[in-house]
């Protein structure tokens, strides 16, 4: 797609607008005009306190034309502003060329209801943030709803947070096999999977690292996530060495939420699960994805709808208390029939979360190499989602968390449900990034958060562990992440000044 931007635009912003309307479109540099290539041209200028946008969008021989303003009044900053009015001209002139108009307006942003929460949190009601979301956002009154309700709830978990809770996190990148829809950082092969005993031992080494600085710096855990990958891959004996580990580093601190993501039904059993539950997992996930066998297959599961009732069943035995199951919109093969009957199966169960993806289309997965299946409106896929949270809703459960992902079929969305008081924390915490995730393993990401404090805008630090478990192995010991949690910890305080540790000072106790 030709991109040609006239003023003080941000052309990332331009470009996921563009996505919306073109999923799966690239911007190189030296793109030519053609047949069935996009061009679009879009300036922005401010006069007498109006930002003025314009887009003119150019595809085999049509051309489309919008000018849109906003005016400076003190309602929003003026790159805020001058956003709006952009957005506005552009998912404007796209939907009117492909007579297509987004459910969410132009709010393209991994977290949907980040602008609901601060509407919110400034002491806008609830009724006039979903207007704003409407009006000025271009967002569809049923997605305006979801936001509010999904901040209301996101901020009733995280209001008590304090600058020394974090959460840890430990990946395990391996899986039995690999779907076709996947792209994360997880292996499947004979010969990495033989690493799994060497990595684990890693791991636990890692842990004791990082650990001991927890409690250098008085830091409190408040979730634990165990994920990959699917780490339910591990045999008994290993399983029993990793979460040993994380019971003796915890020391008796038990954390408020502990998830193992046992994941795949074809590898949970019995004993694995009575091992998270003697070491402390409160939480796992037993995942269908669908309850078609048809779709299960196209997808490359490794499990059949009898396996995952099967794991299901042993998982409710267990005696672990939260279980969370899911489900994805949108595959290929499904269909509104199918899924509508999967969300129906899901809820007959009574699983306490039930987390509903739509499907994302991932360049580096398998399927996005055999099939052309971006899709701008999705398919049956809204009817799908719309579907699931209505139904979820009407059965008890409530929002509590929402992401959306680039290439995602129709636009959609990926929403978190539980039950009451049954809501995954350490999602909250994550997406929201309310404080310190301490991530360890092959592929995971450390984030250092430093809060918001008064004159002192919020600060998160990213670490990058090696993404290969060959990689991650070969590095020998944690040094680089240990550095980066001093680092961020111990640097000093730019607002105030002090070379303390941003969460409260080196040395003090919990």
């Amino acid at each position: 797609m030709i991109l040609n931007i006239d003023g003080n635009i941000n052309r990332y912003y331009v470009q996921t607008l563009c996505m919306i309307f073109f999923p799966g479109a690239s911007f190189p540099e030296d793109e030519q005009p053609g047949p069935g290539v996009p061009e679009l041209y879009v300036k922005l200028t401010k006069e007498n306190g109006r930002f003025d946008a314009f887009a003119r969008v150019t595809l085999d021989g049509r051309s489309v034309g919008t000018e849109k303003s906003r005016d400076d009044d003190g309602s929003y900053s003026e790159e805020r502003c001058a956003k709006l009015a952009v957005g506005d001209a552009v998912t404007s002139a796209l939907g009117e060329l492909m007579e297509y108009r987004p459910s969410w307006g132009m709010l393209t942003g991994v977290r949907p209801s980040k602008v609901a929460t601060e509407m919110l949190t400034a002491g806008i009601s609830k009724t006039r943030t979903r207007r704003i979301l409407t009006q000025d956002y271009n967002v569809f009154p049923k997605k305006a709803d979801l936001a509010v309700a999904v901040a209301l709830n996101e901020q009733r978990i995280i209001e008590d947070t304090s600058p020394l809770d974090c959460s840890l996190y430990l990946s395990i990148p391996f899986c039995s096999s690999r779907c076709a829809y996947c792209s994360f950082v997880s292996y499947t092969s004979k010969r990495l999977l033989s690493l799994i005993p060497d990595y684990v031992v890693r791991l636990r080494e890692d842990l004791r690292s990082v650990m001991k600085l927890v409690r250098d710096y008085g830091l409190r855990i408040r979730t634990v996530y165990i994920g990959g990958g699917t780490p339910s891959i591990l045999e008994p004996e290993l399983l029993t060495f990793l979460l040993s580990a994380v019971r003796e580093e915890l020391d008796g601190r038990e954390p408020e939420e502990y998830t193992c993501e046992a994941g795949r039904p074809d590898s949970i059993t019995a004993e694995k699960l009575r091992i998270m539950k003697k070491f402390g997992v409160g939480r796992i996930s037993v995942n269908p994805q669908t309850l078609c066998e048809e779709v299960l297959e196209g997808i490359g599961r490794n499990h059949t709808v009898e396996d995952f009732y099967r794991a299901y069943s042993i998982a409710r035995e267990s005696g672990i208390e939260t279980v969370n199951t899911d489900i994805i919109a949108g595959l290929p093969g499904d269909s509104f029939r199918i899924f509508s009957s999967t969300v129906d199966g899901i809820i007959a169960l009574r699983p306490e979360n039930v987390t509903v993806h739509t499907f994302c289309v991932k360049r580096s997965a398998a399927i996005n190499q055999r099939d052309n299946i971006y899709s701008m409106r999705g398919g049956e896929a809204g009817k799908c989602v719309d579907y699931s949270q209505i139904k979820l809703r009407q059965a008890g459960y409530i929002p509590y968390y929402m992401y959306r992902q680039k290439n995602t079929v129709g636009n959609f969305e990926n929403v978190g449900f539980s039950l009451p008081g049954n809501e995954g924390r350490y999602n909250i915490y994550m997406m929201e990034e309310v404080h310190s995730i301490l991530a360890i393993g092959a592929g995971a990401v450390a984030k250092f958060v430093r809060p918001a404090s008064e004159g002192r805008k919020a600060q998160i630090k990213r670490f990058f562990n090696p993404k290969y478990p060959y990689e991650y192995l070969r590095g020998g010991d944690c040094a680089a992440l240990v550095a980066a949690m001093r680092g961020a910890y111990e640097a000093p305080d730019v607002a105030e000044g002090e070379g303390v540790p941003a969460a409260a000072g080196a040395g003090t106790e919990e």
